[in-house]
């Protein structure tokens, strides 16, 4: 009993060490990396190195790193929390764990009915990739949703999802659904079609990418105006930024926590709202009791 009390301790602790290590690895990197600079820099993800294609390079960049990052904590806290699970439960850990799928669970069926149940995985996937990987500021690494190259793979993947149960009662029924309600109007619904992975990709990488400018321009104004106005204190008290000191940290709560996990629930709420309503339930219903019939 002792030997596996502390083997079962001894795994929580690789699991909780795997956890951590790829984001230290991610700093690490960065710190080494990094070229330094003087004042105010807003740039892009950085490129690291390319791999020769045929079309063109590929380009292996800080978002792809980072993201990557992120897949490997979040499977490491998802083996964390379902370490040691089971039937009767009582641990914290497995009362977290469960609510976080009972929730998951209770907010697709609301959304997308009973018929999307396996939704559920694939929507907390989504949750928290995009949450986490907006979290990244806060340990001071580039988030992969600030790269719109990112988030437009996600909103692609979203749409493929859309057009495929769009064409659950045939390709037929799909093209004359752009015909809908009357003939004149395919264009728009065409152009409506397409701009939905737009939309979405945009708006997530926009709020994303904005909070971020704006909180370094802030920082950056805060410590301009901090050396303006006490530089005139004698010694090192001249050269300490005041005013740096709180606002930052109260801007990061709002932009990097409130605002990240705020966006990856609205494209959550938005994959859910987009995959069920491009649904023909109705006609998918008649189209397979006609079937059975036959």
């Amino acid at each position: 009993m002792k030997s596996k009390s502390l083997r079962f301790k001894l795994t929580d602790i690789i699991l909780i060490i795997l956890m951590i290590l790829p984001v230290t690895a991610g700093i690490v990197l960065k710190v080494l990396t990094k070229p330094v600079s003087e004042g105010i820099e807003i740039s892009g993800a950085r490129i690291f190195f390319s791999i020769d294609m045929p079309v063109q390079p590929l380009f292996i960049t800080e978002s792809q790193v980072n993201s990557l990052i992120v897949l490997l904590s979040v499977f490491f806290l998802s083996l964390y929390l379902t370490h040691g699970i089971t039937a009767k439960g009582g641990s914290k850990r497995q009362v977290f764990a469960e609510m976080i799928v009972e929730k998951t669970e209770n907010l697709v069926n609301g959304n997308m009915g009973e018929y999307f149940q396996g939704f559920a995985p694939f929507v907390a996937a989504i949750m928290a990739l995009s949450a986490f990987s907006s979290l990244l500021t806060l340990v001071g690494l580039y988030p992969p949703t600030s790269d719109i190259n990112i988030v437009a793979g996600w909103a692609l993947l979203v749409f493929i999802l859309i057009t495929h149960y769009k064409m659950k009662c045939g390709p037929i029924y799909y093209l004359r659904s752009f015909t809908q309600p009357v003939p004149f109007l395919t264009q728009l619904n065409v152009i409506s079609e397409i701009s939905t992975p737009v939309s979405m990709a945009f708006r997530h990488y926009g709020n994303i990418l904005s909070g971020s400018v704006i909180s370094i321009l802030v920082a950056s104004g805060l410590q301009g105006l901090s050396n303006m106005i006490f530089k005139n204190l004698p010694g090192v008290l001249g050269k300490i930024p005041f005013l740096q000191i709180g606002i930052p940290a109260v801007l990061s709560v709002y932009f990097d926590l409130f605002s990240g996990c705020l966006q990856a629930f609205i494209f959550a709420m938005l994959t859910m709202l987009y995959v069920s309503t491009a649904f023909p339930a109705q006609d998918y219903a008649k189209k397979h009791k006609l079937v059975k019939n036959n």
